[in-house]
């Protein structure tokens, strides 16, 4: 239930954070450059918060990693700048189809072969997500398409990355804070260019703080009970979950579309569970 709870939460923080960089970047409320830096600033600020609050002296804790930091900042930075040229579905698709790509090789390689019942679901769920998005597919441009792919690739290892973790909060706030070398260049850099607003700030600090500083550390909470081609497969229902969303909030329209999509998603996603289950026994 630990773990259900977990993904959960980590899933919900995800499809949030796509709708705070969808407010703040799609309306032009604030620069690409400028989001990522506050959007860091807010993780590191909330985390060192809560690190200092749960700190138990007589427990030595992990420290994160600079290879996911890296991974994190490549993520963030890529991800903000390919958002502005592209359209939602088409950097939904690129960018959870280089997750997908990702994990599932790396996974393979190590040695993580899979029944073909999860194969099965594998294709069910990401064609669900394909058809969720084709609507709004078009034709990316070359720089936003390789910026995109570049994210998702990132977001692949910073999540393989949080398989091994041994204490997620620590592991989480040291890996934010090792992105502050990069960040403080990002402003040297960027820093004449910035264009900001209160709304952009603010999408940008709800994003740091609660959809990725803490939605990232509850997601390795959960990575240590799925295995890898599962922690590939549930984000597929991230977009899934931003367009709910969108139902429920933004008064968007619920379609058969979405109903479909929903269900090839979470039928795709139960035949992974239960092909793992069943192959172990």
């Amino acid at each position: 239930m630990k773990i259900v709870l977990c993904t959960t939460i980590a899933l919900l923080a995800f499809a949030g954070n796509s709708i705070l960089c969808r407010l703040a970047l799609g309306d032009g409320a604030i620069d690409a450059a400028s989001f990522t830096i506050i959007r860091l600033f807010s993780g590191i600020i909330v985390l060192a918060i809560i690190l200092q609050m749960t700190r138990t002296p007589k427990v030595i804790t992990s420290r994160g990693s600079w290879k996911a930091s890296f991974m994190l900042f490549v993520y963030a930075i890529t991800f903000s700048f390919a958002y502005i040229s592209l359209d939602t579905g088409v950097g939904a698709l690129i960018l959870f189809g280089s997750v997908q790509i990702t994990m599932i090789v790396v996974g393979l390689f190590l040695g993580n072969k899979l029944h073909y019942s999860e194969w099965l679901g594998l294709i069910v769920a990401f064609s669900g997500f394909v058809y969720l998005v084709l609507p709004d597919l078009t034709t990316p441009s070359l720089m936003g398409f390789i910026l995109m792919s570049i994210s998702g690739v990132a977001w692949g290892f910073y999540t393989l990355a949080g398989k091994a973790s041994k204490n997620p909060m620590s592991d989480t706030a040291y890996n934010f804070f090792r992105t502050l070398p990069l960040v403080l260049i990002l402003i040297a850099v960027t820093f004449q260019y910035a264009s900001l607003s209160q709304k952009g700030i603010f999408l940008a600090v709800l994003s740091g703080s609660i959809a990725s500083g803490v939605g990232y550390t509850i997601w390795y909470v959960a990575l240590g009970g799925l295995s890898t081609i599962q922690a590939a497969v549930l984000q597929l229902l991230v977009p899934v979950i931003a367009a709910v969303g969108g139902v429920l909030f933004v008064n968007e329209v619920f379609t058969l579309r979405l109903l479909m999509s929903s269900v090839m998603v979470l039928g795709g996603i139960m035949a992974m569970i239960l092909g793992r289950y069943y192959s172990e026994q």
